[in-house]
């Protein structure tokens, strides 16, 4: 077999940076299924002989053809016009994702947002304090 050799930016290391339209544990299946469509291999075979920088890097490049690729298509457009042109399948997918992310979101890295927006409101208003 052979792998796709290529520098890779590993996109599990900071998620907070980034959103993750993905969950690895959740969306196994589909990472699976989209493995085999665009590299011809079951990951399930062949684990035990691959480098989790090889798997990364495989995982990160998948295309948008793919079944993970076309749930992340779906989970991640914010373009309104696509938007209107979603199925109710579509849309459930989106939401149901989108929900379940904004129950992630840590406290204090909320509170913290707000408390920057605060202070960039107020010295937009004059206020230098």
């Amino acid at each position: 077999m052979k792998y796709h050799t290529r520098r890779w930016k590993n996109d599990f290391k900071n998620q907070s940076n980034s959103e993750a339209w993905y969950d690895f544990e959740e969306d196994w299946e589909l990472i699976a299924s989209s493995l085999k469509t665009q590299y011809g291999y079951s990951i399930r075979k062949e684990i035990d002989n691959m480098s989790w920088a090889e798997l990364s890097s495989d995982i990160s490049g998948l295309m948008g053809d793919t079944p993970l690729g076309n749930i992340v298509q779906i989970r991640s457009e914010d373009d309104r016009e696509r938007l209107k042109n979603f199925t109710q399948d579509q849309k459930n997918i989106r939401w149901k994702y989108r929900m379940k992310m904004a129950q992630n979101v840590d406290q204090e890295e909320f509170k913290k947002v707000i408390t920057d927006l605060q202070k960039a409101f107020k010295e937009m208003a004059g206020d230098r304090k």
